[in-house]
């Protein structure tokens, strides 16, 4: 990445705009994951038997992340010719008004599979911001920060993950608490419709963060490209396809910890909803500490190497992952996905911003990072709910095939982030 020098402080802001923005974001977005798996399937698709409505919860959910690459295209190629800040203003407003009309959606016993069309058509909207939100977050954390800890402030809009993950699974858990008529009647829109409260807050703090300053030396510099996607599949097909290959591993397995798990965990296996809610809730906690934690210390071993690194530890963490929750042993359960949220996913995640941004050029690296990331998360995180309960179906109740499922893409990820160029060290 090309060496710029930002103003004093402005990478401090950028920073925490980026976390708080993504915070925000994927409070939204993970609110939805986690009531696909616990009262979608009742509520949109109530005449299916309770494995076929989790499984429609689960499509619904997917659609998503289909939405994910035409975002990262979209904001991808404005983000390249227009600017980075712009654009996060726009993801934050794309991503809250579709949630809080979902907290406002007929259920089926209303209007029928209008119901179920409309929570897509919500669920899509969801995505395409997603998909063109993380790129810039990303991007002006990075390029905001200083040479030497461009890796711990990237980890920073990462961090976000988790920050969104506690306070949506808090949200729920919270309304969980109601008996299961309010819950389904009226207690599962209030999560939802909370989110105008952080779309206002997250409005505010963005505002403030100035433009990326390898942007602006662009600008002053030469004209944009005038089609960076183009660009990008013509000149940097390497840096897509590597991001594809290597992110496809990471996402799955924390869907499948963060989403699958809790439906197999309450669901086969009968352990009760708040504690495996608890589970993830830590899980969550905990990597707000070691997410940037990874990101300071990919800046002394190098990205690459700490990606790696956490492949080779997920490898080796899936068979116990799944067996320790199959002990159907509160307390084993508990730690299985505490590790998987708070330890080994951090180990990946926290790297990938800075790693992913050296594989392009900056007047193409907004769209060149949101379609390779953004493809990823479809073939690996959106998919990865609907294969698991298929696979699991499959045999019988057991997981085996879940986890063969989840090592052939760690192998994968590790012959794709080894092919990746550039230096891994600032």
């Amino acid at each position: 990445m090309t060496t710029t020098t930002p103003r004093r402080g402005h990478h401090r802001i950028a920073g925490l705009a980026s976390l708080a923005g993504t915070t925000i974001e994927w409070y939204d977005f993970f609110l939805y994951g986690t009531a696909a798996a616990l009262v979608f399937n009742k509520l949109f698709f109530p005449e299916m038997d309770p494995l076929s409505g989790l499984f429609a919860a689960f499509a619904t959910y997917a659609v998503g992340f289909i939405g994910r690459p035409l975002g990262g295209v979209i904001f991808g190629h404005f983000g390249d010719r227009v600017g980075r800040k712009a654009m996060l203003i726009l993801t934050l407003l794309l991503m809250g008004v579709p949630t809080i009309a979902i907290g406002l959606l007929p259920t089926y016993e209303q209007i029928g599979y209008w119901a179920a069309a409309l929570l897509a058509l919500l669920r899509f909207l969801q995505g395409v911001a997603v998909g063109g939100e993380w790129g810039g977050a990303v991007l002006m954390a990075v390029e905001h920060a200083p040479e030497g800890r461009r890796g711990f402030y990237g980890s920073l809009p990462q961090t976000g993950v988790g920050a969104g993950l506690v306070l949506s699974s808090l949200a729920m858990a919270a309304v969980s608490q109601l008996p299961e008529d309010d819950l389904l009647s009226w207690g599962w829109r209030l999560p939802f419709i909370a989110s105008i409260v952080l779309l206002g807050v997250g409005w505010l703090i963005r505002a403030r963060v100035p433009e990326s300053p390898e942007f602006a030396r662009l600008q002053a510099e030469r004209e944009p490209v005038k089609a960076p996607l183009t660009a990008v599949l013509r000149d940097h097909r390497r840096g897509v396809l590597s991001i594809i290959g290597a992110r496809m591993a990471e996402n799955a397995w924390f869907y499948l910890s963060a989403t699958f798990a809790l439906a197999y965990a309450t669901g086969q296996l009968a352990l009760p909803r708040a504690e495996i809610l608890s589970a993830i809730t830590a899980g969550a906690t905990l990597s707000l500490l070691t997410m940037p934690l990874a990101g300071w210390l990919s800046d002394r071993v190098g990205q690459k190497r700490l990606y790696l690194a956490g492949l080779v530890l997920l490898a080796l963490y899936v068979w116990p992952f799944f067996a320790l929750l199959g002990s159907r042993d509160l307390t084993l359960a508990w730690w299985a996905l505490v590790i998987a949220l708070g330890v080994v996913f951090p180990l990946m995640y926290a790297p990938e911003s800075l790693l992913f941004a050296r594989q392009f050029p900056a007047e193409v690296r907004y769209s060149g990072i949101s379609l390779g990331v953004q493809v990823a998360g479809v073939l690996g995180g959106g998919l990865a709910p609907m294969i698991a309960t298929a696979l699991l179906a499959k045999g019988g109740g057991e997981p085996d095939y879940v986890v063969m499922y989840l090592l052939g893409l760690t192998a994968v990820a590790l012959v794709s982030a080894g092919m990746m160029k550039g230096d891994d060290r600032p």
